[in-house]
């Protein structure tokens, strides 16, 4: 059951959830940042943010999940027009533009391998949605958000947590998305998506099995020494191929390197259900570059 949102206790959650947005101005922040006590506050394991692009004249969604995803699904929930997207839009719009749980329809109701039977497949069986619409124009689409949780449902206490939650939430990817498109303003894929389309391609990935492998060892709190003896190299070696790492992802340090990889879903299958929550870990002083 999901807790009361107007107990004290959770009210302070959202406090500190809205003290820490003003510095999030960049993906990998917005994904530590949505771990945090945004998670105590209302939990999620998929959070797919959309913001209106007036150029295509469409939602151009991001993806941040804390669990691995299949390829398939990740490219399904990046595409605006699929049929589950604009459904979860529509229903939405028929709440009078009000925080909505939309159910996904069983398997009997559904195309085999659709988006909605895959995310069936894979756990989920409900979506959190809420929006904004430009000021004054009620019309006009500028964001949409849609939360899922793996094997959990949502209750009328997430619905109104949601609401209360939405304007930090919309100022925040706002100011990420228009961070992101300064900073790589010829990007025409939706960030996530090229890992994804790459494993469905056959095209090579951008990190190798070995650089995946050491960044979930660097996932997990240790230090290049430890992964060296894990792996049967030296710590010097480790070190090297962190800082491959860390410029393969754009990243400044080994914490960030972590939440790009897992906001990518590049961590490969063998996350498991803690990996929601490491990230303390990777920023330990003693786990130097």
């Amino acid at each position: 059951m999901q807790p009361n949102p107007f107990a004290p206790e959770q009210s302070e959650y959202l406090l500190r959830v809205m003290e820490g947005a003003p510095q999030v101005c960049r993906r990998h922040q917005f994904f530590v940042w949505s771990q945090g006590d945004l998670q105590r506050w209302l939990p999620h394991t998929i959070a797919l943010c959309g913001a209106y692009d007036r150029e295509t004249r469409a939602l151009s969604f991001d993806l941040f999940n804390s669990l691995p995803m299949p390829a398939d699904i990740i490219v399904g929930l990046l595409d605006s027009r699929s049929v589950l997207i604009q459904q979860a839009l529509h229903a939405w719009q028929r709440g009078q533009q009000q925080a909505v749980k939309v159910s996904i329809p069983t398997p009997a109701e559904l195309q085999e391998g659709s988006l909605g039977a895959r995310l069936r497949d894979v756990g989920y069986r409900q979506m959190l949605v809420h929006g904004t619409t430009r000021p004054g124009r009620a019309d006009e689409l500028e964001s949409l958000f849609i939360l899922m949780r793996h094997e959990a449902d949502y209750d009328d206490f997430a619905v109104a947590s949601f609401g209360m939650l939405l304007p930090c939430l919309h100022l925040t990817y706002q100011r990420v998305a228009v961070t992101e498109r300064l900073i790589s303003p010829s990007r025409d894929v939706p960030a996530g998506m090229d890992l994804a389309i790459g494993h469905l391609t056959g095209r090579q990935p951008a990190i190798t099995e070995r650089e995946r492998e050491i960044l979930r060892w660097v996932r997990d709190g240790m230090s290049n020494q430890q992964i060296g003896e894990q792996l049967g190299i030296s710590g010097l070696t480790v070190k090297n191929h962190v800082q491959k790492i860390l410029r393969k992802l754009g990243a400044a340090n080994r914490a960030q390197a972590v939440a790009k990889a897992m906001s990518m879903n590049a961590l490969g299958a063998t996350q498991g259900s803690a990996d929601a929550m490491p990230l303390r870990d990777a920023t330990d002083p003693r786990s130097s570059v």
